[in-house]
């Protein structure tokens, strides 16, 4: 017979005091955090916007309850829907992930911190409606601090090794994020964390072979909107749960990761936004930038012997080689967006790869299949290792085509893809011309200058309030 349990409330874990603190307090002060948050909002808009273009994605919208409107609700950029906060959460962040085509980062997990937008910018309106005073600036601090608290806890832990789907992390970032927007203090944020802790958490089986499907593009969707949902409860004086990580046998470490506690790389600052790698010429995994960009570069010296092709040496790190290497069929565009052979196929075949390459007619032609059965895929230790260096944050492949007789092309390598921070100002003009794009798909001409005229001037946004940018972004009932 087991013995009674003592009954003695611990004072909050560390790890949630870490995080209130630093979303409560923390000021910052980074330029280059602020400007590189401003970027990942345009960027996520611009994701938001071309997903509008897909029938799949635009059937997961709308109100929980067809027809209705919320007095004062959230708005969601580039329809008419009003709703509450944690519905809209859901409606944004569906469209910004839709496609895969949004900011990532990485280290022992891979995040894609955008996922936080939604349920920012959609608080913000909801709040701003009601009457406070937020700005844009406002909503940046808060986007860099989601990114931070979201990275750090995906730098050194590995979710995926617990069998947890990443998205875990947003509804931890996300729930503080809203709570502190909120107005909860110290304390009722660590509440609300602590309740994102103990909550169900999503098992990574949508993500893998062979079950990948079309959740892994709402799932981080999902997983904010529910850290919203307990950000309100906290707001409305809901206890916590404090030592929701290391109570002895039901905590969360006792649970999923043996009973070690977490590591941090680095105290909270505003490291993870300044490093966030854009998604800017392709919408795919974000392993596969660089894979997808090598190939690219291998078009034009293979496109007229793709009959004479004997063998694709490629090689990936790690991560690479856990998460897209894959053979065998593919059943639907989930599937082949997160194939790496299907990817480089599409690329070297094409010279490119877009949102439109995933579909059923897409992936018909009989090349690609025969592509992806010559490609032999090795990890390349060096590249796992320079991947997870915190001063080099490679995301490295190599392709070489091999062909008949006998020759080869050369070896294309590419170690930080078009998005990265060294690779920043290359990056730019890339990114206005996808934003451009995609509010053109939405807007009318005049509309597009607006939004594009305060959106890449740094102190106007920042100046302007939540509701005026919002009323750029709608469209009228």
């Amino acid at each position: 017979m087991e013995s009674a349990n003592a009954n003695l409330r611990p004072p909050p874990d560390e790890v949630l005091c870490r995080i209130a603190d630093y979303m409560d307090g923390y000021v910052v002060e980074s330029p280059l955090a602020l400007e590189t948050a401003r970027l990942c909002l345009l960027d996520s808009l611009a994701c938001a916007f071309d997903a509008l273009g897909f029938e799949e994605c635009r059937r997961l919208l709308g109100p929980t309850v067809a027809g209705t409107k919320v007095p004062l609700g959230s708005r969601v950029p580039g329809t008419d829907y009003e709703l509450d906060p944690v519905a809209a959460t859901f409606n944004l962040g569906t469209l910004i992930r839709w496609l895969d085509f949004n900011d990532s980062f990485y280290g022992a997990t891979v995040i894609h911190p955008s996922d936080n937008i939604g349920a920012i910018l959609a608080l913000a309106d909801h709040l701003a409606l009601k009457g406070d005073p937020l700005t844009m600036g406002d909503v940046l601090v808060t986007i860099a601090k989601a990114y931070e608290i979201q990275g750090g806890l995906a730098l050194e832990n590995d979710f995926n090794a617990m069998g947890l789907d990443h998205t875990m992390t947003v509804k931890i970032s996300a729930c503080a994020a809203a709570a502190k927007l909120l107005g909860c203090d110290r304390d009722a944020i660590v509440n609300a964390v602590s309740q994102a802790f103990v909550d169900g958490q999503a098992l990574a089986t949508f993500r893998r072979a062979p079950n990948t499907g079309p959740r892994k593009s709402w799932a981080a969707a999902d997983a904010a909107a529910r850290g919203v949902w307990l950000a309100l409860l906290a707001q409305k004086g809901e206890d916590g749960v404090p030592s929701a990580l290391t109570a002895p046998r039901w905590g969360f470490y006792d649970v999923f990761t043996d009973g070690q506690p977490f590591r941090f790389q680095h105290d909270f600052g505003s490291e993870v936004i300044e490093n966030v790698l854009f998604k800017i010429g392709y919408p795919a995994a974000f392993h596969a930038q660089s894979a997808v960009e090598a190939a690219v570069n291998l078009h034009a010296a293979v496109r007229d012997r793709l009959d004479e092709i004997e063998s694709i040496a490629v090689r990936c790190h790690r991560s690479s080689m856990i998460i897209l290497n894959k053979t065998g069929p593919l059943y639907n565009f989930a599937d082949r967006d997160h194939c790496l052979q299907y990817m480089i196929g599409r690329g070297l075949i094409f010279g490119g790869l877009g949102a439109e390459d995933y579909s059923d007619a897409a992936a018909a032609d009989p090349r690609i299949d025969r592509l992806r059965s010559r490609m032999q895929l090795v990890e390349d230790e060096s590249y796992s290792r320079d991947y997870l260096d915190p001063a080099k944050r490679t995301n490295s492949n190599s392709i070489e085509v091999h062909f008949r007789d006998g020759s080869s092309s050369a070896v294309s390598e590419v170690l930080y893809p078009l998005g990265h921070r060294r690779r920043r100002e290359e990056a730019m003009p890339v990114l206005l011309a996808k934003l451009e794009r995609s509010t053109a798909r939405v807007f009318g001409p005049e509309r597009c200058r607006s939004i594009l005229d305060v959106g890449l001037d740094q102190q106007a946004l920042a100046a302007m309030p939540v509701q005026g940018f919002m009323d750029l972004l709608v469209l009228a009932p």
